[in-house]
């Protein structure tokens, strides 16, 4: 007989979390807004929404702030970077830090130069 119990070794799927789109969620208040007072909760139910969820989302649409609707994440406001450009800008970053960092070593390649210099001049006063 087998347990009905999960074993340990099969991971257990956490919350999953739904992003929707722009067009999807005005689409939804449209529908909502459009429905019937006695069929708003059957619109709610059928797509698996909260109430918080409309209202949130019309008062987005009613503030004027379309853009809180967008993923800004892959939005046309937004353009993608081609992969040349981004090629481009790591190694300009690239360059930077080698010229600083040769900088650097060119100053303290001078450092025990310029020591040399002064313990000379020092050594010659003292004679």
């Amino acid at each position: 007989m087998t347990s009905l119990k999960p074993s340990a070794s099969v991971p257990v799927p956490g919350p999953r979390h739904c992003s929707f789109s722009p067009a999807y969620k005005l689409r939804i208040v449209a529908w909502y807004d459009a429905a019937p007072k006695n069929e708003k909760g059957a619109v709610l139910c059928r797509e698996r929404l909260y109430h918080s969820h409309v209202t949130e989302w019309r008062a987005a649409r009613d503030a004027g702030a379309l853009e809180k609707l967008v993923d800004r994440r892959t939005s046309p406001a937004r353009p993608k970077k081609s992969a040349a450009d981004a090629e481009n800008e790591r190694l300009r970053r690239q360059v930077e830090r080698m010229e600083k960092e040769l900088a650097r070593n060119r100053a303290a390649s001078e450092i025990p130069g310029e020591a040399s210099a002064l313990l000379e001049m020092i050594s010659e006063s003292a004679d």
